[in-house]
């Protein structure tokens, strides 16, 4: 479906049926293809929502500027137009930005938080490490196809796409159907500098959290894992060994037997 927002319109796909509404949240630049392995396996046993960020995927593209702040309010959003009192959310990478702020805004809205490859942000936060900002700065202005060739990946451990060239191809052209252009990329990497420099009081967040992390992760570092974890009062951390940033594409059945297994033990409180 469609769905207006201030200044532009969502595209929102909803799976599956029954138990507590889960809501997907993708990360910078990417649509929610970047749940290709998880819609289906989450919507088996709960209502399953994604949409994509204003300037991915089928939403519309406008130039910016954005802001965590109007993000976490489009997922509000979504949340309202389906008629969601509460929902299990995960936000991956830029989406975990994005969820954080959203369990601070609106804390009743949140059944649980699953944070995957994200960070706080603040002063303690460890940044994108040189190398892969300055292959995402480099290659930002270039056409879509071109971008994501030459950095995504960065976004996957060392080795992991020569390891799989034909699922990485699948990956690459399901990220590239339908493309962000690179004044919605660059306006989306705008948004997590304020973010970042500033950093989010996560120690109100008071939703039962999992933190997921891939210790080889070169866009966000694990120590940012390890940060969320500390500060969040009560939350469990799950670390995957050699995996990189987008976990949940390169080991889905881990990733996702991890936050399936996590939502029932907080249903079951």
């Amino acid at each position: 479906m469609e769905l207006p927002v201030e200044g532009g319109r969502l595209y929102v796909e909803e799976h599956g049926s029954g138990g507590t509404p889960l809501l997907l949240i993708q990360g910078l630049g990417y649509s929610l293809a970047g749940w290709r392995f998880q819609l289906r396996a989450f919507a088996s046993r709960r209502r399953t929502i994604a949409f994509d960020n204003r300037g991915t995927g089928r939403s519309s593209k406008e130039p910016g500027p954005f802001s965590m702040e109007q993000f976490a309010g489009d997922a509000l959003s979504v949340l309202d137009a389906l008629g969601i009192e509460s929902a299990h959310v995960v936000g991956v990478s830029m989406g975990g930005f994005i969820a954080q702020v959203l369990a601070l805004q609106a804390p009743d809205r949140l059944r649980s938080l699953v944070l995957v490859g994200t960070s706080p942000g603040g002063h303690d936060h460890a940044p994108v490490p040189a190398e892969t900002l300055e292959a995402w700065l480099e290659n930002a202005g270039l056409p879509p196809e071109e971008y994501a060739r030459r950095t995504m990946h960065l976004s996957f451990s060392p080795g992991w796409s020569e390891a799989h060239p034909e699922l990485y191809e699948e990956l690459l052209a399901a990220r590239l159907e339908h493309p962000t252009p690179p004044e919605c990329w660059q306006a989306q990497f705008a948004a997590t500098g304020p973010f970042l420099a500033a950093g989010v009081p996560v120690e109100e967040i008071g939703a039962p959290t999992l933190v997921v992390h891939g210790d080889a992760d070169r866009v966000v570092p694990v120590s940012n894992g390890h940060l969320l974890a500390r500060r969040i009062a009560g939350s469990e951390l799950a670390l995957l060994p050699g995996r990189g940033h987008v976990v949940q594409l390169e080991s889905p059945d881990e990733f996702n037997g991890l936050v399936e297994g996590f939502l029932e033990r907080v249903e079951a409180q």
